[in-house]
């Protein structure tokens, strides 16, 4: 019993009626006169309060809640906090401690609040511990919460967690908090809101209602919440990095706190930093005193003590109660408060404990104080370090505070080693912070260091679960039965992922790091990769040959958009690299699901197009022929690829209409010739050739033309094998036989003006377009010509002359095919696949099929109609194939592209119409005729007359209605199934009339003229960009042309043959490339030149402006 309440009262606050029997007995008398311990004189039940709560008169959000025993392990209340209830695991916790009954919170501590520890908690996603109460500290951090609440964006709300840990004795109204089965939620009534009072505070998103079996007292709580507090300090941050960085906020306080097993006092023993609010009043100004002003106190050892470790010096004990007294000058027992070891072990441990004085400074530098005050607890903690500022670094990296890192950390006063950045830097790449990674690469990491393919390999096993990056991981493990993505190593699954996005555009990625041939076949290629993997660290050990770009398709495909533009900032190749990100954004964005990121990286693939386009618009205007070269230039990273190559495969149109690539492209397509020569001039040459050596068509001069190959080649380093004859390799001698090393044009200036000039005129693209387009004509001439006036019987009587001809025709025709098939690829699967995605060449396997099937069949007297048929309608086929000549014209060619857009509203159309013309069509026969068998007359009818009746055809209103005068009909069953007419129903011929007018209505207004707005939306978009559509369809025919031999069909036959002994026979190896190396730095100087011009702008521009005066 509590002897002031003359028995009332227990000694834990309750009633004495409100203890059971049990408690009250004779037997249990001792504890009458004995102090109330929790441990001794409580005992614990299953929780009856627990769930959620809504504050009535507040807003719906709801808080959690739950009633937990003291001695609660805090390992199984933390697995609530985040598991269960869904709170973010902390990068931070603040708690926040103190308050004064006597006292208000003054108004510079509420600012302190507001702007510096909530926004400092936002901006490194902490977590607030106090009370939770609506009473002094804690109502004034909920208020904070609350006003930083209204005015943060959405996405900063979930970084700020306010958390109470109130006594359960002590909570107002906590009965109706009760239910032995949870609340999902309970509403929770306060009379008056606006006063001071114990109850929760809604600002709050969980409270912990720590049950001592005290009523009314606090201080029950204390324990719990330094254990917890201690359990959190051990687990891992988000990223894992570090360990959750826990920190105690003094403000104001009572005497009480400095009592042994007080929160500070168990904080402290466990190495719990804490930072003091000088100047907020009570124990927070006699610390900030003692701490500063005893500092340098001499140690005189008391009596009896052997050194002054062992116990406090009896000069500091009389200076801390003296300093005591001031502060507190209403306490009583002040000599048995100064004597508490608390009050020394404080002292004792002040390195943990830092002073702010925060009504002389900025709260905005709020996260700066906390950062200094865990480091310094951690300087006092560490015993041997690399090196002091390690974790200084990790807490800034964690919080993402690059501010923090550059004024602190990066200020010229600290000399930063490469194995102090180089955890930091990984765990920058992995949880995407940019700003950190370019801080890195300035101050002293190299990269070339850094990244070896054993730290690529990680970086690729620490891709999240779930993204699409991760997805299509997971499918190339598939094929070697392993199921985690985890367990991987490897390069061969990130080179065939990139595979299957770059599709044929390159040569496989890390097949060189592998030991193996871009040829080999897959289950070799397996095998071997699998051999390596498995064989030991030396592979592991190994630098990336170029990290910068590794790291820039790590980031691509994992679509970091700031992460991603860096990398291509610090790569070389700096057009091929944004064309090849533009690429892989694309085919990844076909790939995801997700509407909001298939967007962003259709946007981000535009900004790496609309770069490539912006840094070769600024290399063409310094150097033409340099860029020339960057064009056509083959990289060892990208898979031999060039920008040309990757540029068609990114489908970036932007990057082709740049001027610099059609000044290239004419001069391909016009070859040695000026490119101002009249197409008339052509034809007359190509009719008479000897004109060609007169002044009717002009070349360029010769000199200009060997000034350019040396300039072109003037920076070569090394020399490298291209593909087989037919690969398109973009040079001004390429054009000239294909042979591109420099000192092949030495003998070419020596030939015979006679063989130089026939070569200079028959070699050029646009020669070999024009004949081909004429010989095409005559081809067509031929079998227009077979199929009307000269298609003979089957043998013996046929095939004519003119027939075998044009089979020979075609047979040349095939040939050129079968070239362009196995040349386009280094393999025959990638081969086919290659020409089997143009579209034209489909038209020519379709034209040259059909032909086949016609030639077989008219040979034989059963299916020699068929087999005419058959060549009839691939005459149709082979016509339709020189639409493919408009691609040339600026005006006619855009034409093709509205008319394959147009087909594709067509067949939208047709299901439209499909859908009315079977309605009408079934519901009309079934109305009219009451039973026809005869399908032909079915088909007729149902299908056939009401297409007709959108055009005007077919039977009138007058044949519908007038069905009585129908002649030559009959109703006789046996009749209309052998064939016979059958007669119209008369009764239902009013409904057939609605019938027709809502049909004819239906299909003549609404859906033609849909279809004519869908066909004029497709018009004007693509109009609206004809000259960009224009420039990269022409590019397609070029490629075409220029990779063709000379002479056209049937000649050609000529040209393979003469290949086939080069390369087959006489083993003549193929083309040779240059790879250029001061054409990189060139291109490097330009890119800077680029940025540095954009950055100017953008610091210029009045947004930019507006941000740097609103951080001011």
């Amino acid at each position: 019993e509590d002897s002031v309440s003359n028995g009332a009262l227990c000694q834990c606050g309750a009633a004495r009626n409100d203890h059971a029997s049990v408690a009250l007995g004779d037997y249990f008398s001792t504890a009458i006169v004995n102090h109330w311990e929790s441990v001794q004189h409580s005992s614990e039940q299953p929780t009856d309060a627990f769930g959620e709560v809504q504050f009535a008169g507040a807003s719906k959000r709801t808080s959690h809640f739950l009633r937990l025993s003291w001695s609660t392990e805090p390992s199984l209340v933390y697995n609530i906090l985040t598991t269960h209830w869904g709170l973010p695991a902390p990068n931070l916790v603040v708690s926040v401690v103190g308050g004064n009954s006597r006292t208000q919170i003054k108004t510079w501590v509420r600012e302190i609040l507001r702007q510096g520890l909530v926004k400092a908690s936002q901006s490194t996603g902490a977590w607030i511990l106090t009370t939770g109460l609506r009473e002094r500290l804690g109502r004034c951090v909920g208020q904070a919460v609350r006003d930083h609440a209204a005015a943060a964006s959405s996405v900063s709300l979930n970084k700020v967690v306010a958390l109470g840990i109130a006594p359960w004795g002590v909570v107002e109204k906590r009965e109706q908090l009760v239910n032995p089965q949870g609340s999902f939620p309970v509403r929770y009534y306060v009379q008056n809101i606006s006063r001071e009072s114990c109850s929760l505070d809604n600002n709050y998103q969980a409270f912990l209602l720590v049950d001592d079996g005290s009523v009314g007292r606090r201080g029950g709580e204390m324990g719990f919440r330094a254990r917890l507090e201690e359990y959190i300090s051990h687990q891992r941050t988000g990223s894992g990095s570090i360990d959750i960085p826990v920190v105690c906020m003094l403000i104001s306080g009572d005497a009480d706190m400095l009592k042994v097993q007080s929160l500070m006092d168990l904080s402290l023993k466990n190495s719990i930093p804490w930072l003091v609010l000088a100047g907020s009043g009570g124990l927070a100004d006699f610390l900030s005193d003692v701490l500063e002003n005893l500092s340098s106190a001499p140690a005189v050892p008391s009596s009896g003590e052997g050194n002054s470790e062992a116990g406090p010096s009896v000069d500091l004990k009389d200076r801390v109660a003296e300093r005591f007294k001031k502060h507190f000058p209403s306490e009583i027992q002040t000599d048995k408060l100064v004597e508490q070891v608390s009050a020394f072990s404080i002292y004792q441990n002040r390195g943990l404990i830092m002073v702010y004085h925060g009504e002389h400074e900025s709260p905005n530098d709020f996260d700066t104080v906390l950062l200094k005050t865990l480091v310094g607890a951690s300087k006092q903690r560490a015993l041997v370090e690399a090196s002091p500022y390690s974790d200084e670094l990790k807490l800034a990296v964690t919080w993402n505070r690059v501010d923090i890192a550059k004024s602190e950390l990066f200020n010229s006063d600290i000399q930063w080693k490469y194995e102090d950045l180089e955890d930091s830097m990984t765990d920058a790449l992995i949880n995407d912070k940019p700003q950190f990674v370019r801080l890195f690469a300035e101050n002293g990491l190299n990269i070339v260091d850094y990244l070896n393919y054993g730290r690529l390999e990680s970086l690729y096993r620490s891709v999240p679960d779930g993204t699409l990056l991760y997805q299509l991981l997971q499918h190339c493990l598939e094929e070697r039965f392993i199921k985690n993505v985890k367990q991987i190593q490897k390069h061969t699954l990130v080179s065939g992922v990139l595979k299957h996005l770059m599709g044929d555009a390159c040569q496989p990625f890390y097949y060189k790091a592998l030991g193996l041939q871009s040829s080999s076949f897959k289950r070799t290629a397996m095998k071997r990769a699998t051999k390596i993997l498995h064989g030991g660290s030396k592979y592991h050990q190994q630098r990336c040959p170029h990290p910068w770009a590794s790291l820039f398709l790590w980031a691509v495909l994992q679509n970091r958009s700031e992460m991603a533009l860096f990398f291509w900032e610090m790569a070389g190749e700096a057009v091929l690299s944004a064309l090849g990100g533009c690429k892989i954004l694309r085919e990844l964005s076909k790939r995801e699901d997700e509407t909001e990121t298939k967007l962003s990286m259709k946007e981000l693939a535009q900004k790496f197009e609309n770069l490539a386009h912006d840094i070769f618009s600024s290399c063409y205007r310094s150097d033409e022929n340099r860029s020339f070269s960057l064009l056509i230039r083959k990289s060892h990273f990208w898979g031999h690829s060039t920008c040309l190559q990757m540029g068609v495969s990114a489908d970036a149109r932007l990057f082709f209409s740049n001027d610099g690539v059609q000044s290239l492209l004419s001069q391909i397509w016009w070859g040695d010739m000026k490119r101002n020569t009249e197409i008339w001039k052509l034809l007359l040459a190509f009719f008479c050739p000897i004109l060609c050596y007169t002044n009717l068509i002009s070349f360029r001069n010769q000199y200009d033309q060997q000034e350019e190959e040396r300039m072109r080649f003037e920076d070569e380093l090394d020399q490298d094998t291209d593909s087989l004859y037919g690969t398109t390799v973009f040079s001004f001698t390429d054009i000239k036989h294909h042979l591109i090393l420099a000192p092949y044009a030495v003998i070419f200036s020596h030939l015979p003006f006679i063989v130089s000039r026939w070569r200079q005129f028959w070699f050029a693209p646009v020669t070999s377009f024009l004949g081909n387009v004429l010989m095409y004509f005559l081809f067509l001439l031929l079998f227009a010509y077979v199929l009307l006036v000269d298609f003979k019987p089957p043998p013996p009587s046929g095939p004519a002359a003119t027939e075998c001809v044009l089979y020979f025709w075609v047979f040349t025709l095939v040939c050129e095919e079968i070239r362009q098939t196995l040349f386009l690829g280094t393999t025959w699967t990638q081969s086919f696949r290659l020409y089997i995605q143009d579209v034209w060449n489909k038209c020519d396997l379709t034209a040259i099929s059909l032909f086949i099937v016609g030639l077989i069949c008219r040979m034989f007297h059963r299916s020699h109609e068929f087999g005419r048929d058959v060549l009839c309608l691939d005459y149709m086929v082979f016509t339709l194939r020189l639409i493919h000549i408009f691609a040339i014209h600026k005006q006619l060619g855009p034409k093709l592209i509205i008319v394959g857009n147009m087909m594709k509203d067509v067949f939208f159309f047709l299901f439209f119409l499909g859908v009315w013309i079977l309605a009408y069509g079934v519901a009309n026969q079934a109305l009219i005729y009451t039973y026809d068998p005869n399908p032909n007359r079915i088909f007729l009818r149902v299908f056939y007359m009401p297409y007709l009746h959108i055009f005007g055809y077919g039977s009138s209103i007058e044949e519908e209605m007038d069905v009585g005068r129908e002649l030559n009909c009959t109703d006789n069953v046996t009749l209309i199934e052998s064939g016979e007419e059958p007669c119209k129903n008369q009764e239902s011929n009013w409904l057939v009339v609605i019938l027709l007018v809502v049909y004819l209505l239906v299909t003549n207004i609404l859906l033609i003229n849909l279809v004519i707005a869908m066909f004029s939306y497709t018009f004007s978009e693509v109009q609206e960009h004809s000259d960009t559509y224009w420039k990269f369809q022409r590019y397609n025919l070029i490629v075409e042309y220029h990779s063709r031999p000379s002479l056209a069909p049937p000649f050609i036959i000529l040209s393979h043959i003469k290949v086939f002994i080069k390369r087959i026979i006489h083993k003549v190896p193929s083309v040779k490339i240059h790879h250029f190396g001061q054409l990189s730095t060139w291109e490097t100087i330009q890119k800077e030149d680029f940025l540095t011009a954009r950055n100017k702008i953008q610091k210029s521009s009045d947004s930019e402006r507006l941000k740097r005066m609103s951080a001011k």
